[in-house]
């Protein structure tokens, strides 16, 4: 299933918990994988939960995502995929306190 792309306005929910996925979180990642139209994540996965239910879900392994067709649930795919590239390590710290700086960008650059 196509998700639409979000928005920068739409990047934050309030109530968005992202984390990583769980044995008690199976069946739940099974249904929203069915509710996609896809097969279910395998290998670990990171989730994002809206008041306690399932949106978005973004497998570590090879990247693939599903998110719940009936919710405005791209942004939440877009802040899992955010997550998953800071779980691999694409953003470090430079050497200024504080600072981030793209992967390839030496800390003097803009």
């Amino acid at each position: 299933m196509h998700h639409l792309n979000a928005t920068a306005g739409d990047l934050f929910h309030r109530e968005l918990v992202i984390r990583r996925a769980s044995e008690g979180d199976r069946a739940a990642l099974r249904d929203l994988a069915a509710l996609d139209s896809t097969a279910p994540l395998r290998g670990e996965v990171v989730i994002a939960e809206v008041g306690a239910e399932l949106w978005a879900a973004l497998s570590l392994n090879d990247g693939r995502g599903i998110a719940d067709p009936f919710r405005a649930s791209a942004a939440a795919l877009e802040m899992l995929r955010v997550r998953a590239r800071h779980l691999a390590g694409a953003w470090r710290p430079s050497r200024r306190a504080g600072a981030l700086r793209a992967p390839g960008r030496s800390a003097s650059s803009p």
